[in-house]
């Protein structure tokens, strides 16, 4: 299952281990268990730090799925809290790479807010996330909790690979993933951003210090990590200029698309590719991240003043909004009660649950029509309801999809109801907008794809939105407020593609930058002290 290539690399990572590690497999018969014990005796081949063990488990009861196919991390012969019940192949190797790396003491570059605030945690704490190998937004959430675990003794994780566990998850009732359990309890289900999980988990154990430390005084600040947002921190980062980032995660919306064939110059790349690539670029540049948190206000003034969600307050002398979009909801009965229960927005991550079943997409431009056919060859039968009495998706796509013969195209339909019946999704109720007929379907599991709805709400008036919420900005990415512009697709630029929110976050940036020239800070004011001597020459300037 590991190529000399991917043990090569794998090498390179572990070359500078701190503690050794050790991976100890639980005894026992499983039809995989071999399978499980070639991968892990191939993995460890990649350092003298590395070691393999089998025997009983060191673990207290606190949750641990006890079976053959489990295995967890030791750090000086204790348990670090860390478990895989599965084979973390697939896009969950870098879950087990990032899980040993930590364990033997490379440094969690979380936010020093968010750290101190998990490791005061004292309650008992159990995670387990239950993925799908098939699912790329699982091993954020996998990942994340690792670091928990290895930031706080009192906490453990889970994770758990659906496909080898199908009892439990029909126990569970479990229809999307990632769905993670604390202590026994659904915590979060289906998609969910790693700053949701932070947030929910303070809310319920708060830190007994909230820390509200001001740091120095930022000549820009972005809020949001896609294209628009790293594109922006980057340019302004070359020239010279104090600049944080703030996102609640890196690569935004990008993160979830898994071909890309339009960026130019790149013929064909992932999400998670081009993710990693901006990620690898800003590493290069003098720029503080603060990641896995959302923005609560900004106060305008010659100095902006943001609040973060963990406390801490950012003074800076501009802004740059970058928040992006999200998927936008139907909004008709049964769609939120029934997130994780059949109701969708990921085809790549929860499409494996619905093998063999029939489900609907809720949109005819490209992402439904995309979806469509992804999901035809898993499920049984895919019927796209579209709004409209065309498809909006490119012809080539809707002609691909007519060739599928277990793919129904439906144009000039509302929906307007997803049912459900003991928890599960059983069918979903349109009308025919021509007949005015109403008609229910059974089916089993619906995916919306029905477009973007600008992030932009956190903003709360501050500046000039369109009807759908989308910041206005002129062709310099001016906003209504003097040092705030925005950028990417929570603005009202036309055309939302990648290959322009890049564009448009360079702009942005040399637009503050211009500004940042023309308003220099002024010396006689506490609140607008030089914080740097890149500074100097903006103030010089005028």
């Amino acid at each position: 299952m590991l190529d000399q290539n991917l043990i090569n690399a794998l090498r390179s990572y572990t070359k500078n281990m701190k503690n050794d590690v050790t991976l100890v497999m639980q005894p026992g018969e499983h039809p995989k268990k071999g399978e499980l014990l070639n991968f892990l005796t191939t993995f460890v081949t990649a350092s003298d730090n590395l070691h393999l063990v089998e025997r009983v488990p060191k673990l207290d009861a606190q949750g641990l799925l006890s079976d053959p196919m489990s295995f967890y991390l030791e750090v000086n012969e204790r348990p670090n809290g860390i478990i895989f019940s599965g084979i973390p192949a697939g896009h969950e190797f870098n879950s087990l790479v990032l899980a040993v790396l930590h364990s033997s003491g490379t440094e969690i570059k979380l936010d020093e807010h968010i750290k101190k605030s998990i490791s005061g945690i004292t309650s008992l704490l159990h995670f387990e996330v239950f993925i799908s190998l098939s699912c790329h937004n699982c091993p954020d959430v996998v990942q994340a909790l690792n670091q928990f675990s290895v930031l706080n003794p009192n906490i453990t994780t889970q994770m758990i690979d659906g496909g080898l566990y199908p009892d439990v998850i029909k126990e569970r009732d479990i229809q999307g993933v990632p769905s993670v359990y604390l202590n026994g309890e659904v915590f979060a289900n289906g998609k969910v951003e790693i700053a949701e999980l932070v947030q929910k988990l303070l809310a319920l154990y708060p830190p007994e210090d909230v820390m509200q430390v001001e740091g120095e005084l930022q000549d820009v600040t972005v809020i949001g990590g896609g294209p628009a947002g790293i594109g922006a921190a980057i340019y302004s980062a070359r020239k010279g200029l104090n600049v944080t980032l703030i996102a609640d995660r890196i690569g935004g919306q990008v993160k979830d698309t898994m071909g890309i064939e339009n960026l130019i110059s790149v013929p064909k790349t992932t999400g998670p590719e081009l993710t990693g690539a901006m990620q690898k670029h800003m590493q290069d540049y003098d720029i503080t991240m603060k990641e896995f948190l959302t923005v609560k206000s900004i106060e305008q003034g010659d100095i902006k003043h943001i609040t973060l969600s963990s406390g801490e307050k950012i003074r800076t002398r501009s802004v740059i909004i970058a928040t992006g979009a999200k998927w936008r909801e139907l909004g008709i009965p049964g769609e939120k009660e029934n997130k994780g229960n059949g109701v969708a927005y990921c085809p790549h991550c929860d499409g494996p649950f619905f093998k063999g079943k029939d489900v609907a997409v809720i949109g005819g431009g490209n992402s439904g029509i995309e979806a469509a056919i992804d999901l035809a060859g898993i499920v049984n039968n895919v019927t796209v309801f579209e709004f409209a009495d065309t498809f909006k998706a490119d012809k080539i796509l809707v002609e691909q999809a007519k060739k599928r013969k277990n793919i129904t195209l439906l144009s000039n339909v509302a929906t307007q109801e997803i049912t459900a019946k003991n928890g599960k999704v059983n069918g979903i109720t349109y009308q025919d907008r021509a007949t005015k007929e109403v008609h229910n379907q059974r089916l089993e599991g619906v995916f919306v794809q029905i477009g973007l709805v600008p992030n932009s709400a956190f903003l709360n008036g501050l500046v000039d939105v369109s009807a759908f919420g989308e910041v206005i900005i002129d062709e310099k990415c001016n906003t209504s407020q003097s040092g705030i512009f925005a950028c990417g697709d929570v603005t009202t630029v036309p055309y939302k593609q990648i290959v322009i929110a890049m564009g448009e976050g360079a702009k942005a940036s040399l637009s503050a930058f211009d500004y940042l020239i023309k308003h220099p800070v002024k010396a006689d004011s506490d609140d607008n002290e030089q914080s740097s001597e890149t500074h100097e020459p903006l103030t010089e300037a005028v």
